[in-house]
Order: structure tokens, then C-alpha cells, then sequence
């Protein structure tokens, strides 16, 4: 039990190394001469555009069910009229980024470690390095800065999505006027409300690129490690994204609301 522990531990710090190494490659990257444009714009289309219907979708049920499920324990408390509040604050501070991330994670990280994970094990990335290219520009750097760009965005117009199915919710049993329920929505909300979620969605880019790229680069035992590489990035790019949340949410809770 001792050795397969103490193998385990070196495994896991070995994965420890090689993403740090993994890290410093991207970073260096970054600032390298021959930016890839026309793929970073590319890569913007395919995570930012064709993941718009999902995040929208599925922020537009949740605003509707949120409103559904606390009407009737805001109405026996009196307090009916602070719905738009109580959704507008939960859906920007929490429910919004959080939803959108693990939609992206499933739909983003996924795809990314399937795509290059199949470009590993059919040697193209070895034959881009053969050729001149610098794979890493272009595969990755390039991912991880859409990722982190497009996430963001997706979570804002998710917010926005989201608050409308609340507001249609509300019209099933109350009369409520688009413009006051919107006027409720955003006077309830301060600046102090939009940073931090705005701030942990680029982290939440962040990582949804750099663990599905980390994981297609790193696919090495066959044509079965693409759907592990998938499948390994939507696991732990949504336990990533939960663990930044609780350390967004402790160090916004002391710096701004303490």
C-alpha cells in the first residue's frame, strides 16, 4: 500500500511539473514574435458564436426556474416585490458565470482535448514542428487567449438571457412591466456586484483552455486517448472552475463585503 502510494504521489507530482512546464511554454509564447491573428479570430468564432445558443438557452431555463422555485417562499414571507432583486444578485454574482462556465467547460474543453489529442497521436503536431511552425503559438496560445476572452462575454449576455426568463416567469402569475422589472433588476445590483464575477470568468476562460489544450498536447497512448483527453478536460476544467469559485467568493467576501 506504501509503495502504490508513494508511486501515486510521484505520478501526481510529475503531472504537477509537467503543467508548470506546460504553463511557462504558453507564457513565453505569448509574447513571441507572429501572433497567430487569423486563428485567435477563428478560435473566438468557434468557442464565443457557436457556444452562444447553449449558454443562452440554458441561462434563459435557469432565470425561469429560479423565479418559479423562490416565488412561493417569497410570497408566504411578504416579500413578493424583492424577486427581480433576490434574481438579479444571485444570477450576476454566482449563477451566471458558474452556469456558463460549465457549459463551456462540457462543450469547450472537451472539444479542444479531442482536437489536438487527435493531432497528437496522427503526428501532426510533430509535423508542424518539423516544418517550422511553433505549434504552441499556434495551437494553444491562441485557444487559451479565446477561451479566456469569449467565456467573459458568454457569462455577460447569459446574465442578461437569463434575467428575461426570470422576468417571463414572473409574468405567469404577476403583472409586472419589462421596464420596471429591469429597473429593479439593475438598481438592485452595484459596480461592486459585476467586477468579481467579471474577473473569475477570465480565470474560468482561463482554465477551460489551458487544461483542455494541457490534455489534447499530452494525449500519448493511441487512438483511445483523444476520448480520454476529452473526457479527462471536461472533468477536471469543471473541478478547476469550482475551485476558483470558492476562492473568488472567500477573498471577494473579505476585500469587499466585510
Amino acid at each position: 500500500m506504501a509503495e502504490q502510494a508513494l508511486t501515486g504521489y510521484k505520478k501526481w507530482m510529475e503531472g504537477v511539473g509537467e503543467q508548470g512546464v506546460f504553463f511557462s511554454r504558453f507564457f513565453r509564447n505569448i509574447f513571441t514574435g507572429g501572433f497567430e491573428w487569423s486563428e485567435f479570430v477563428r478560435q473566438c468564432y468557434e468557442i464565443g458564436y457557436k457556444s452562444f445558443m447553449l449558454v443562452g438557452l440554458t441561462s434563459f431555463i435557469m432565470g425561469l426556474v429560479l423565479i418559479l422555485q423562490l416565488r412561493p417562499s417569497m410570497v408566504d414571507m411578504g416579500a413578493e416585490s424583492m424577486l427581480p432583486k433576490t434574481l438579479a444578485v444571485s444570477f450576476i454574482r454566482e449563477m451566471g458565470p458558474v452556469i456558463t462556465a460549465i457549459i463551456c467547460a462540457g462543450k469547450i474543453a472537451s472539444s479542444i482535448g479531442a482536437e489536438l489529442g487527435s493531432m497528437k497521436v496522427t503526428e501532426q503536431i510533430d509535423a508542424m514542428e518539423v516544418s517550422g511552425a511553433n505549434p504552441m503559438q499556434y495551437l494553444v496560445v491562441t485557444r487559451i487567449l479565446a477561451t479566456s476572452i469569449m467565456v467573459p462575454i458568454l457569462a455577460l449576455m447569459g446574465d442578461v438571457i437569463g434575467l428575461f426568463g426570470g422576468f417571463l416567469a414572473l409574468n405567469f402569475t404577476d403583472d409586472l412591466s419589462f421596464s420596471l422589472y429591469f429597473h429593479k433588476c439593475i438598481s438592485s445590483l452595484e459596480f461592486i456586484d459585476f467586477l468579481p464575477a467579471l474577473v473569475k470568468t477570465i480565470f474560468f476562460g482561463f482554465a477551460i483552455g489551458f487544461v483542455g489544450c494541457y490534455k489534447g498536447f499530452h494525449s500519448n497512448k493511441g487512438t483511445e486517448s483523444v476520448g480520454l483527453a476529452a473526457n479527462s478536460a471536461v472533468v477536471t476544467a469543471s473541478l478547476w472552475i469550482f475551485v476558483i469559485d470558492a476562492f473568488a467568493v472567500q477573498v471577494t467576501s473579505i476585500l469587499f463585503y466585510r
